[in-house]
């Protein structure tokens, strides 16, 4: 009788990150620069949470490639290749940063805070299908053409806005509204509880909102 066929490597794994595994094991060098051209530009603006200025931040993504090169024999595939690459960058960028005294050791829960920026009754309660949106408007919002929203103005409100939170907050709301990571992949690269992600997000949430908020009302004044 022939024996079953063995398990897939990497199980936890898409199709397309263990073509990407195997590749960059086999050392293909076009499988290193497919996730460069994916992850260059998001994973500067990440290290950039940690350390002073760009030129740094580069520094920081080289020496983050340098460590995929290094480790990507070892890799167990107990996470998506994309969280195990963030993890080697946040990694990095922290030594970077404490290297240069420049390092904030992740907030209690409480970061520092007084509580939301915005009343928590303005937003969708968690259970609805749109939890975390705003069940009352900022004033004026409806009336505003899409433009406005859009506009590189308003982005730097939020994007000033952001750079104000605690530095939990930030982390959490850039990883997640920004860059675009998934709960789980957030609570794995910054070690938080579900709870504690949950509630850092809001509070970055509902202050950015509100510094919004006070943007358009201006705005629309």
């Amino acid at each position: 009788m022939a024996e079953p066929p063995a398990p897939p490597a990497f199980p936890g794994l898409s199709p397309e990150e263990r073509r990407l595994v195997e590749a960059l094991r086999a050392r293909d060098e076009n499988a290193f620069m497919e996730l460069i051209d994916r992850y260059q530009a998001s994973l500067v603006r990440v290290a950039m949470m940690y350390v002073g200025s760009r030129a740094v931040a580069e520094d920081v993504v080289a020496e983050t490639w340098l460590g995929v090169l290094r480790g990507i024999d070892g890799f167990q595939g107990r996470s998506s290749l994309r969280t195990w690459i963030y993890r080697i960058l946040t990694n990095t960028a922290k030594t970077r940063a404490q290297r240069e005294r420049r390092s904030v050791p992740f907030a209690s829960l409480g970061d520092g805070d007084d509580g939301p920026a915005v009343d928590p009754d303005r937003f969708l309660p968690p259970g609805d299908p749109a939890a975390g949106a705003w069940a009352s408007p900022p004033r004026g919002w409806d009336d505003l053409p899409e433009a406005t929203l859009l506009s590189a103005e308003t982005r730097s409100v939020i994007d000033a806005a952001i750079d104000q939170l605690p530095p939990t907050q930030r982390e959490v709301i850039r990883l997640r509204d920004v860059e675009g990571f998934s709960s789980g992949e957030v609570r794995a690269l910054l070690e938080l509880s579900e709870t504690n992600q949950r509630v850092l997000l809001h509070r970055a949430r509902s202050k950015v909102r509100a510094a919004l908020e006070r943007y358009l009302s201006e705005d629309t004044a």
